[in-house]
């Protein structure tokens, strides 16, 4: 590991003040640190915020706003969501481990970076760590890398369970920039599509800090998350699927669906739930619903497999919420 400062903020503008270019934040350290230790991220100083406050969980009217630090653990075993917000509960427990999970933060769980092989092979070519280098994954070994929102500079999957089910729930995610200017920005479009700059992985500006995650009222009471992987725990999904809906006299009312293990970025496809509002459920409907929402993937040899199997997980999770 390449040596660093290491410094701990004991505010709010005591962090902003002391991030400078070549600066990162830690709070968990769950992701930087393996990173550190491959030397894919070398930062000269180490700013520790894991004691600023931020890791309370708060009613907001009929919401709820959740501390960046809050661990994945505290989260997932909260009442209050996993009575109103079960889908997120199960988001968090899908992932990592135990362990992990005790010190993985809200903040930092939005913040973390793909597991792609090439990004963490510092003998390959790879845009997202070097840019201008190249994309050492095509043409190379592919399985867990994206099929929707590509381009030509990345293949490269969003690794996410909790940002999944934080997309079907339209959650907020606020911040401070460095000059300590309060923002506000919905989880759609918080994660940016590699296009032509696949190192620059959020809508955050350099030195800004993720503060909380505000979740508003649920608009559906029907929530299910579902994940397959390769193992039964401790993997990265091939497909997930956060399904959050409302049904009324028959028809849904509501649906919000997001996806992990197909995106650059924790994906939803607002065509899909607008094609399934207003409608009966039913297994033909279900099948245009994956039409649509696979419509546009590119998939290579080697994730080809996950166009079937996000059909079949599809259909199999809408049925179950729809009973």
């Amino acid at each position: 590991m390449k040596p660093f400062d290491y410094y701990r903020a004991a505010d709010l503008t005591e962090a902003a003040a002391t991030h400078q270019p070549g600066s990162v934040f830690i709070a968990g350290g769950t992701n930087l640190v393996d990173l550190m230790k491959l030397q894919v991220m070398t930062p000269d100083r180490v700013i520790d915020i894991a004691r600023l406050g931020l890791d309370r969980i708060e009613d907001d009217g009929d919401g709820l706003r959740i501390g960046a630090l809050v661990s994945n653990s505290d989260l997932a075993a909260d009442p209050r969501v996993r009575k109103r917000w079960p889908v997120l509960s199960r988001a968090l427990l899908a992932g990592a481990s135990g362990q992990l999970r005790n010190k993985a933060t809200t903040g930092g769980n939005l913040l973390q970076r793909t597991r792609c092989p090439y990004f963490q092979d510092l003998a390959t070519p790879c845009n997202k760590r070097t840019p201008g280098s190249g994309c050492a994954a095509m043409g190379g070994e592919l399985r867990n890398h994206a099929v929707l929102g590509t381009s030509a500079h990345c293949l490269a999957l969003n690794p996410g369970d909790m940002a999944v089910a934080l997309r079907a729930l339209d959650a907020v995610v606020e911040f401070r920039d460095a000059q300590g200017i309060a923002h506000a920005h919905p989880i759609a479009g918080f994660h940016l599509p590699p296009g032509t700059t696949p190192d620059v992985e959020t809508v955050l500006p350099p030195g800004a800090l993720i503060t909380s995650v505000a979740l508003p009222a649920p608009k559906g009471d029907r929530q299910i998350y579902r994940k397959v992987r390769d193992r039964a725990s401790y993997a990265f999904a091939l497909v997930s699927v956060a399904a959050v809906l409302r049904l009324e006299r028959g028809r849904i009312v509501h649906a919000a669906l997001a996806f992990g293990g197909l995106g650059t970025v924790p994906w939803r496809d607002p065509a899909v739930d607008a094609l399934l509002t207003g409608e009966a459920p039913s297994m033909v409907l279900f099948d245009k619903a994956a039409d649509l929402l696979l419509h546009p993937a590119q998939p290579r040899e080697g994730t080809a497999f996950k166009l079937p199997l996000t059909r079949r997980l599809l259909r199999a999770v809408l049925e179950e919420a729809t009973q």
